[in-house]
């Protein structure tokens, strides 16, 4: 995946800023990271000291930030100003191959702990008019997400990890928006999956922001691990 994503830095229009959605912070209410410098925090743990190392040391963008937060606070979400949380590894990791010279702004929204597949696509549409202000909104997170099936090292993608991840990819392709905030019902293996669904809902964030009907391009991330899929999509912004 990192080579691919890689490339889609170098052909992406530069953005002013890019939004994060990330299943790694998720608050009561809505928190909008308005700090100018976000420290690079290593959300996790058991992996090898030198990931602990790692920094991204991207400014913030106050100033559309804050017009995030007006955005949500007018379109009737609970959401407040975070002054001093910096990026999760669910931001930093993506940006660090998207754009590794660090020099775009990168500011996080959270998801509320109470979102769901529908209100995480109302989500998406309440922040895509941030499009106009060049703002990259991007949703991190992972098309499968089961720890507890990991089989490290495992080339071999299990069934009913290609079965869901097939399923996806042709809602997203095809822009069918009302079967994708369907997909944790109606997907196959849909609960083996996403056991629990933070993972699969920032996915829904970025083709809520993109519009309706509008189709994902698919970056292929194969499967690892035997069950962790790791595709990216495209969309393609409504006007």
């Amino acid at each position: 995946m990192e080579p691919f994503l890689a490339e889609l830095g170098k052909r992406l229009t530069r953005p002013e800023a890019v939004l994060v959605v990330s299943p790694h912070w998720m608050t009561p209410e809505i928190r909008v990271g308005v700090s100018g410098t976000p420290e690079t925090i290593h959300d996790f743990r058991g992996f090898p000291a030198e990931l602990y190392d790692l920094e991204y040391p991207a400014s913030g963008h106050p100033e559309l930030a804050r017009t995030a937060l007006a955005l949500l606070e007018a379109g009737g979400w609970s959401a407040r100003a975070d002054d001093t949380r910096g990026l999760d590894h669910g931001a930093w990791v993506p940006m660090m191959h998207l754009f590794p010279d660090h020099s775009v702004p990168v500011f996080q929204v959270s998801m509320p702990t109470d979102l769901g597949p529908a209100s995480a696509w109302r989500l998406g549409q309440t922040l895509q008019p941030l499009e106009h202000e060049g703002v990259l909104i991007v949703g991190s997170g992972s098309l499968t997400h089961n720890l507890y099936d990991v089989r490290w090292g495992d080339p071999n993608a299990s069934g009913y990890a290609r079965e869901f991840t097939d399923w996806v990819r042709a809602k997203v392709q095809d822009g069918d928006h009302q079967q994708l905030i369907s997909a944790l019902e109606e997907a196959p293996h849909a609960t083996r999956a996403h056991p629990t669904t933070e993972h699969f809902l920032p996915l829904l964030v970025a083709a809520g922001a993109a519009g309706e009907r509008q189709p994902g391009v698919l970056i292929d991330g194969g499967i690892e691990h035997g069950v962790l899929a790791m595709d990216a999509f495209v969309f393609r912004h409504s006007a």
